[in-house]
C-alpha cells in the first residue's frame, strides 16, 4: 500500500454530530457580610507550607478590589455568576473515593484533599502540566501547613473553621482531624472498623507502607510510615493522580455503607452535585456555604460560578461540535489533527498545548507465550516506524523516538532517549527485517494474536500499529471495550489473554516518582503486562528505602534503564495535546487534572471554583 493511500484511507471517518443541549448562562448578585479571619501557617522542617493569609468576605459579590504589583493583575476582574461546562469522554461510574483508583468520577468537586496546587503560582514559572507534583509547588488545601517530626512522621495541621456542606447526616458541622483517619482508616484498611483497603489499592505495594493516621485534637492528624522516605509516600497519598485522597464525610459512610449512590454525595468542597443522568450529564451548584477564597483576591469567597455541568461525551466530533457552537466551554486532550481543524474553523478560540500524562503503549503478556519470549517484545518493537509516526500520524508535533518509563517532561528524573546506549536505541529503531530474523529465531515466524483496548483510546493510532504488526507476520485482532468494562476485564480480573492497550499506556508517566516504580510491579493492578520480574521488584524495595531525592532520582533512572532494556511493553511516542477554551473564561492555564476529559478530573474542587466568566464578553458573542 503506498504511503499516502494508506494515511488518508485510515484517518478517513464518517463524522456523526448531534445537537448538544444549550446551557443557559445565569448571573446573579450576592451580598455577604464582611467578615475578618487570619489564619497563621507553621513553618516546616522539610517541605513547604501555606503562608500566611488574611482573608476576609467581599461586601459584595460582584466585583473585587484589584491588588497592584501581582502576575495576575492583567488577567481582569473576576466577575461572579455563569456557569461552565466541561466534557468528559466516557461514563462517570463512581462516586466514592474507596473505589476509584481507574474508574471515571467526579466527587472531586465536591470533596477536597489535604493538597493542592498553589493558584499565586505564575504558571510562566510552574503550570502544573503533568500529574507530579514537586514539594515546591505544593500547598495546603484541607491544611494550612504540614511538618515531618521525625523521617517516619507527617503530622498535618488543619485550617480551622471548614465545615461540611450543609446536608443530612452532616448538617454543616466542621471538619475536624478525626474525619481524616477515618478516611485512611477506610481506604487503607487501618482499623477503628476497617480491616480491608480498598479493592482498587489492595494490590499497590505503597498501600502497605502506611501503619496508622490518628488525630490529635481537633485540628491535628498524624501520619505514621514504616519506611524512612516519607515525603514521596506523602505526595503518593495524598497529591497523587486519583481520587483516593478525596476525604468523604464518615457519618455518610456509617448510614449507607458506601457512596456509590449519587444521591449520597457529601463533601466540604464549593460544588453540590444536584442532578446525575448516567451516560449524559451531571450537575453541580455552588455551595453557599464554601468556607473557601480566593487566594489571589483573599476577600473574594469561592466559587465564582453558580454552576458547573458535565457532559458525558465520548464521541470526538461531536464534543468538538459543542466547543465550535460555545455549548462546550473548555476541552482538552485533543490530538495534533483535531487541533489543526480546530484553528481553521473557530480562531476565536484560545489553545494551550500540553505534554501527554502517558506515552501509548502496546502491553503484551510477558507471562504467557509467545510474549515470554523478549526477542518476540523487541520484533514488535522493531516493527514499528517511530519517526514515520511522528511526521505523518502527528504531523511533526511529537518527538520521534522511544519513550522510557518517565515522561519527558518531568525534567531531571528517569533516563530520557538521549541518554541512551547506541546498543539499546538499535533495538527500538525501525527494522523490518531484523523483528523477522528474531521472530524465526524465536520459533515464531507467523503469530496470530489479539489486542483487549479500550475504546476511549486511539483507535486511529491502533490500526496503524496493526498494520506495521501485519508487516512482519504478526497478525492483531483489536477487540474493544468501554472503559468501566476494560477496568473490570483487564485491570481488576486480568483476564485479557494476549495484549492490551489502555487508554493511557505504560511507559511516559508524569507522575510521582515512587508511584512510577511500581508501574511493573508483582501484582500491582496497574501491570497490564503481568511482569513477574525479581530484578524490577528490588528497584522497588529500594526506592522506599531512599532517604534523599538524589538516592530516588538515581534509582529511578536505573530502574528506567533496565525496563527499557527488558522491553516490557511496545513504546509508540509521548504525543502533545492541545486544549481548546472559550475567550470567555477565565483562570484556565492548561493546569492537569483541572479539567480532564479522561479518568479521574482530580483538581474539580479547585480550578473551577477559580475560574470565572467574563459574562460581557461571552453576551457580545450571541453566546
Amino acid at each position: 500500500m503506498k504511503r499516502g493511500v494508506f494515511w488518508i484511507t485510515l484517518l478517513s471517518f464518517m463524522v456523526v454530530l448531534m445537537v448538544l443541549a444549550s446551557c443557559a448562562s445565569a448571573t446573579t448578585t450576592t451580598t455577604s457580610a464582611a467578615t475578618t479571619k487570619t489564619t497563621s501557617a507553621t513553618t516546616t522542617t522539610t517541605t513547604s507550607a501555606a503562608t500566611t493569609a488574611t482573608t476576609s468576605a467581599a461586601t459584595t459579590a460582584t466585583t473585587t478590589t484589584t491588588t497592584t504589583g501581582n502576575w495576575w493583575d492583567k488577567t481582569g476582574t473576576p466577575q461572579y455568576g455563569g456557569e461552565i461546562t466541561i466534557r468528559l469522554n466516557r461514563d462517570i461510574v463512581s462516586f466514592d473515593p474507596y473505589n476509584s483508583e481507574a474508574l471515571c468520577n467526579i466527587e472531586a468537586a465536591w470533596m477536597e484533599r489535604l493538597f493542592t496546587d498553589d493558584w499565586t503560582m505564575d504558571p510562566a514559572v510552574f503550570s502544573y502540566p503533568i500529574n507530579f507534583r514537586p514539594a515546591d509547588y505544593l500547598k495546603g488545601d484541607l491544611m494550612e501547613s504540614w511538618e515531618f517530626t521525625d523521617a517516619s512522621t507527617f503530622v498535618a495541621h488543619l485550617r480551622q473553621g471548614i465545615h461540611w456542606q450543609n446536608i443530612p447526616p452532616v448538617n454543616g458541622r466542621e471538619f475536624t482531624a478525626n474525619d481524616v483517619a477515618a478516611h485512611f482508616d477506610r481506604l487503607y484498611g487501618l482499623g477503628n472498623g476497617y480491616t480491608q483497603p480498598s479493592p482498587a489499592l489492595s494490590t499497590n505495594p505503597i498501600a502497605g507502607q502506611i501503619i496508622s493516621v490518628t488525630a490529635s485534637g481537633d485540628y491535628t492528624a498524624i501520619f505514621k510510615w514504616k519506611i524512612p522516605n516519607p515525603e514521596f509516600v506523602m505526595e503518593e497519598l495524598t497529591a497523587v493522580p486519583t481520587s483516593a485522597p478525596d476525604i468523604e464525610a464518615p457519618e455518610a459512610v456509617q448510614l449507607w455503607g458506601n457512596l456509590n449512590d449519587w444521591h449520597h454525595a457529601i463533601g466540604t468542597g464549593p460544588f453540590i452535585l444536584n442532578d446525575f443522568v448516567s451516560g449524559s450529564s451531571a450537575t453541580l451548584i455552588a455551595n453557599p456555604n464554601y468556607w473557601g477564597h480566593d487566594e489571589r483576591y483573599p476577600q473574594n469567597p469561592l466559587p465564582y460560578i453558580d454552576k458547573l455541568n458535565i457532559l458525558v461525551v465520548p464521541d470526538i466530533p461531536t464534543a468538538l461540535a459543542g466547543l465550535r457552537s460555545g455549548k462546550i466551554d473548555v476541552m482538552d486532550g485533543l490530538l495534533p489533527t483535531d487541533a489543526q481543524n480546530m484553528r481553521g474553523t473557530n480562531p476565536e478560540l484560545k489553545e494551550i498545548s500540553i505534554p501527554a500524562q502517558n506515552t501509548p503503549t502496546v502491553d503484551p503478556r510477558n507471562d504467557v507465550k509467545p510474549f515470554n519470549d523478549i526477542r518476540v517484545r523487541q520484533a514488535l518493537q522493531m516493527a514499528i516506524n517511530l519517526p514515520e509516526m511522528a511526521q505523518g500520524y502527528y504531523n511533526g508535533t511529537v518527538k520521534p523516538y522511544p519513550s522510557t518509563l518517565t515522561s519527558y517532561y518531568e525534567v531531571g528524573w528517569g533516563f530520557p532517549y538521549d541518554q541512551w546506549p547506541q546498543d539499546l536505541k538499535d533495538q527500538y529503531a525501525y527494522n523490518p527485517t531484523e523483528a523477522k530474523q528474531l521472530l524465526a529465531a524465536a520459533g515464531y515466524p507467523t503469530i496470530n494474536t489479539n489486542i483487549v483496548a479500550d475504546q476511549a483510546g486511539d483507535m486511529n493510532l491502533l490500526l496503524i500499529v496493526k498494520s506495521y504488526f501485519a508487516n512482519i507476520g504478526v497478525n492483531m485482532d483489536i477487540r474493544t471495550m468501554d472503559s468501566a468494562s476494560f477496568v473490570s476485564f483487564v485491570q481488576t480480573n486480568h483476564k485479557q489473554d494476549q495484549m492490551s492497550q489502555k487508554s493511557i499506556g505504560s511507559l511516559g508517566v508524569g507522575f510521582e516518582p515512587l508511584r512510577q516504580f511500581s508501574r511493573f510491579q508483582t501484582g500491582y493492578s496497574g501491570n497490564l503486562a503481568m511482569v513477574n520480574d525479581p530484578v524490577w521488584n528490588a528497584f522497588y524495595a529500594q526506592a522506599l528505602a531512599a532517604t534523599t531525592t538524589d538516592e530516588m532520582k538515581q534509582l529511578l533512572t536505573q530502574a528506567d534503564e533496565y525496563a527499557t532494556s527488558q522491553h516490557f511493553v511496545i513504546s509508540l511516542l509521548q504525543p502533545m495535546t492541545y486544549a481548546f477554551y472559550q475567550p470567555w473564561l477565565n483562570g484556565y492555564n492548561g493546569q492537569d487534572d483541572a479539567i480532564s476529559g479522561a479518568i479521574v478530573p482530580r483538581m474539580l474542587f479547585f480550578y473551577p471554583a477559580r475560574f470565572w466568566i467574563d459574562q460581557t464578553m461571552k453576551a457580545s458573542m450571541k453566546h
